[in-house]
């Protein structure tokens, strides 16, 4: 692997070692030398992704001599949203924009061809593909301004793949089309009866369900019995208020598994059958949705799931199957630490394994299944020793109103864990995200500071059922906020945090809900941060991203509220009950949390009185990318925690640079 990890060291470069006495930030701000990796159908190939400074690009490394055959790279703020062995030596890769390292890759629609063995590559669908050129009538592609999305990649056919199709506009609808992997020729086999539809075949390949929303954002499963057949309507959220989503076949195509919300608790996973059109619960934890659906290898098959419980655990339809056998088998080997396989061999032989914890960023090894021996190919973040690094632990919390409400503490290593400085983090989103058990290299960047961090999945959050997202619809600032207080009340009540000395800190929504935090109770916290936030509400309305389709539109009407009603939950209307000090950081950049909302913001506390520090960087987005912008912000902002909590400072060094920020 030596090319491949000469390739990750230059990509990435060097690292200090950490200092005793003060926090060693850039050990925290470097990227992992890769985000994840793939075997080839015959094991002759890795596929991995590796994250630069402001993007992500492929590398494909022969395994028999280690050298780096192909690589795909796009401009600036380019990501791999994600890559798929098509055939042994064809990789699919489905390139994405992310505007800010906070963002979730936003899917561009194009998807890129690369040859494992010769390197060679080519646009195969998407809005940057260009035709053969004037003087031609001969297209090898279809020119066409259409966002497309891999479906299927035919395990069982090494030359096509069924697609998503779209054309760019509002809501549209879809269609599914069978391309050609290698010439990027495609007819279609399937049109959908429901905007922004995404499609599930069986099989054989064979369209069978196509599941969207439109404007109204109500979520709807069409499903038909064969090719050519007729669209029938199996779930409407409207009518049964649960979304469904389909998963995957029985291996006789007799029954489909869907992913089910219940009227109450978690969601489940369920058999339909076909014939009777009757649904079974095949698989529920008692509080926990499904978190990733384990798949037989090399099929469309679903076999279990892993839940995220409060660590990762798998269960699974038979626990005699070899796919249940095999997980036990390697959990046992590995101590306890999260185990996933991510890829395997067509013949099964060989098994790619990751193995992670809240204290391991994560290690890859190539697992022989016949021979039972593992071998360690790469570690993610190799400059962190686990035995270092602080723990994550469980927690639960009751709220006000009774809602039991779950998430992690993680305390410095060697520390009592009792009267200790504290730093509330919510998290952002707010709607469909979770904090989950792993490593998480900011919270361990503050807890090598010497503070505990607290993460609460408050209610909206994802993970816990639909009865529970549901319960944060327009509940911005009301009860979300008093979630995050409650569980501040309950660390301060157990004896963990030393009221006083208790700060509120978090991006995007968790920005939002860190200064309605100090809004709403001037008196439990310290300090607050807020990190590329959103702070005026009916703003909302009118700036960014989310509103500029129909269905965007609904999304902020009914999940955060109506324009004339969020004046009395937007924290830059409520600075004159601030009375704790304030850093602020935002990009130029940023289209999901403008710009525009920190400083007026910040305007707000200025005209009270309030002290207010900020970091603004023209050239960022939603989160910063630059290596010396996000050194300098998280110096900045251990120094503004030391200053009000008295937490160990950055180490010194000459990585920080204030070049391009407006700094107050």
């Amino acid at each position: 692997m030596k090319h491949l990890a000469l390739f990750l060291a230059l990509v990435a470069g060097g690292l200090a070692a950490p200092a005793k006495a003060a926090v060693d930030v850039d050990a925290y701000v470097r990227k992992d030398r890769f985000e994840d990796i793939k075997l080839s159908p015959t094991g002759e190939y890795y596929a991995a992704t590796v994250p630069l400074e402001d993007r992500t690009v492929l590398v494909v490394l022969r395994r028999a001599d280690n050298k780096i055959t192909a690589n795909v790279s796009g401009g600036r703020n380019t990501a791999i949203a994600d890559f798929d062995w098509v055939s042994p030596d064809r990789v699919i890769v489905s390139l994405a924009e992310k505007f800010g390292a906070l963002d979730r890759p936003q899917l561009t629609g194009e998807l890129y061809g690369v040859d494992a063995e010769t390197g060679s590559g080519e646009m195969l669908v998407g809005q940057r593909m260009m035709g053969n050129g004037l003087g031609t009538k001969i297209q090898p592609r279809k020119v066409e301004q259409v966002a497309a999305f891999l479906s299927d990649d035919l395990p069982g056919d090494d030359k096509n793949v069924i697609i998503a199709v779209m054309p760019f506009s509002g809501d549209p609808f879809t269609r599914a089309e069978r391309m050609d992997a290698y010439t990027g020729r495609r007819h279609r086999v399937a049109s959908s009866p429901v905007r922004n539809a995404s499609f599930a075949t069986d099989n054989n390949g064979v369209v069978r369900f196509a599941s969207g929303y439109g404007t109204d954002n109500v979520r709807k499963v069409y499903y038909r019995k064969g090719e050519g057949a007729e669209w029938e309507l199996v779930s409407e959220e409207g009518a049964t208020q649960r979304i469904e989503s389909p998963i995957g076949f029985s291996a006789d195509n007799q029954t489909a598994y869907l992913q089910s919300e219940q009227p109450e608790g978690p969601d489940a996973i369920v058999a339909l059958d076909l014939a009777t059109m009757t649904r079974k619960i095949v698989l529920r934890d008692d509080d926990t949705d499904p978190y990733r659906i384990i798949y037989r290898n090399g099929t469309q098959i679903p076999v279990g799931a892993f839940f995220m419980d409060p660590k990762p655990r798998t269960l699974f339809f038979d626990s005699k199957t070899p796919e249940a056998v095999l997980y036990r088998s390697l959990e046992a080997a590995f101590g306890g630490d999260a185990v996933r396989i991510t890829s395997q061999t067509s013949d099964g032989r060989l098994a790619l394994v990751q193995v992670w914890s809240d204290r391991n960023p994560g290690d890859f090894y190539v697992f022989d299944t016949v021979g039972k021996k593992a071998s360690h190919l790469l570690s993610r973040s190799d400059w962190f020793d686990p035995d270092q690094m602080a723990t994550m632990q469980p927690m639960q919390v009751k709220a006000r109103d009774g809602m039991v409400l779950h998430g992690y503490l993680t305390v410095p290593k060697g520390a009592s864990g009792k009267k200790m400085p504290l730093i509330v983090m919510p998290h952002g989103g707010p709607f469909g995200i979770q904090d989950v058990w792993g490593f998480d290299s900011e919270v361990q960047m503050l807890a090598a500071a010497g503070y505990a961090v607290m993460q609460v999945n408050y209610r909206g959050s994802a993970g816990y059922g639909a009865a529970f997202t549901h319960a944060g619809a327009r509940e911005w600032g009301l009860k979300m906020q008093d979630d995050l207080t409650d569980a501040t009340h309950w660390a301060i009540s157990e004896g963990i945090a030393e009221s006083g000395r208790i700060c509120i800190y978090g991006g995007s929504y968790g920005g939002y809900a860190s200064l309605m935090g100090v809004a709403k109770e001037p008196s439990l916290y310290k300090c607050a941060v807020g990190y590329v936030g959103v702070y005026d509400l009916p703003t909302m309305h009118t700036e960014g991203d989310i509103q500029r389709r129909g269905s965007g539109e609904t999304y902020v009407r009914e999940w955060i509220g109506e324009k004339d009603a969020l004046a009395a939950t937007s924290p830059n209307r409520l600075a004159q009950s601030i009375k704790v000090p304030v850093f602020l950081a935002a990009g130029g950049e940023d289209e999901r949390a403008p710009i525009k909302h920190s400083e007026m913001m910040e305007k707000a506390l200025r005209a009270n009185g309030v002290p207010v520090e900020t970091l603004y960087y023209p050239t960022e987005g939603h989160g910063f990318y630059t290596d010396a912008h996000r050194h300098e912000y998280y110096t900045r902002l251990l120094a503004f925690l030391g200053r009000h909590l008295g937490g160990a400072l950055a180490a010194t060094s000459g990585a920080a640079s204030t070049t391009g920020a407006q700094a107050k």
